[in-house]
């Protein structure tokens, strides 16, 4: 299943990209924004597959949505101006559909980004998914990190917690902490799922490291770490398989 959103400031045609969505069965619908600022804070949250953008917003267009994101998913633009196109095309979107909209044309849009997305899923496959970052390598229980102008050992037993910041993550230790250039979801998507959990957009930490849980924060090292709405469901379930 694709995982996606829409995103357009007009209710009608939100709820007819709903409507749409919802007729096709690879495609699931996570969510639907009328601002693209509200779409960015879920997208930080809950990583989509395909968001499908409406172009001219107030506030923050589509063009300026998509150039904001530093690992952008797949994009099918809508919009009821043509001379986008250009636009659309520079940014390597899957597709551009002119309003309105009919669903057969909607359907082919769709069925473009299944098959840019099965290519992807597909070359991971045969990658192993064991290809090797430019700045972090994963071998057994230890991280090589690429820091400034050197590379560093960190033993994943070390980790108390991960946060992403502006440009960096920042990586949490006995020690002191390190900075990398690599995102918060890489981390996520490569260490070990029960040894580290995402409690929220910007924290990732080592369930061995917490000490203890109230309400909606978690304790590590005397470090107060908030649990966001997004992550807090599937956090209680691993403290509960757990207790």
């Amino acid at each position: 299943m694709i995982k996606c959103i829409a995103v357009d400031d007009e209710p009608l045609a939100l709820e007819i990209m709903e409507d749409y969505i919802r007729k096709v069965p690879f495609l699931t619908l996570a969510g639907k924004f009328e601002n693209a600022a509200t779409a960015l804070r879920f997208i930080q949250d809950e990583p989509v597959d395909l968001v499908f953008l409406d172009i001219k917003m107030p506030d923050i267009t589509g063009i300026q949505f998509l150039k904001s994101l530093k690992y952008p998913p797949m994009v099918v633009f809508t919009t009821a101006y043509g001379e986008y196109a250009l636009d659309g095309f520079n940014l390597d979107v899957v597709d551009y559909l002119l309003k309105p909209v009919p669903f057969e044309r909607f359907l082919k849009a769709a069925a473009k980004a299944s098959e840019t997305w099965s290519a992807s899923q597909q070359k991971n496959v045969s990658a192993g998914n064991n290809a090797i970052p430019m700045d972090a390598t994963w071998v057994n229980d230890y991280i090589f990190i690429k820091t400034e102008y050197k590379i560093i050992k960190i033993n994943l037993e070390d980790i108390l917690f991960i946060e992403a910041l502006k440009d960096y993550t920042k990586i949490y230790t006995h020690n002191l902490p390190v900075l990398t250039l690599r995102s918060l979801k890489s981390f996520e998507t490569r260490l070990p799922a029960d040894k580290f959990i995402r409690v929220h957009r910007s924290y990732l930490v080592s369930l061995n490291k917490i000490n203890c849980v109230e309400k909606n924060t978690v304790m590590i090292a005397n470090q107060s770490i908030p649990i966001s709405d997004g992550y807090r469901d599937r956090f209680y379930d691993v403290i509960n398989r757990n207790s």
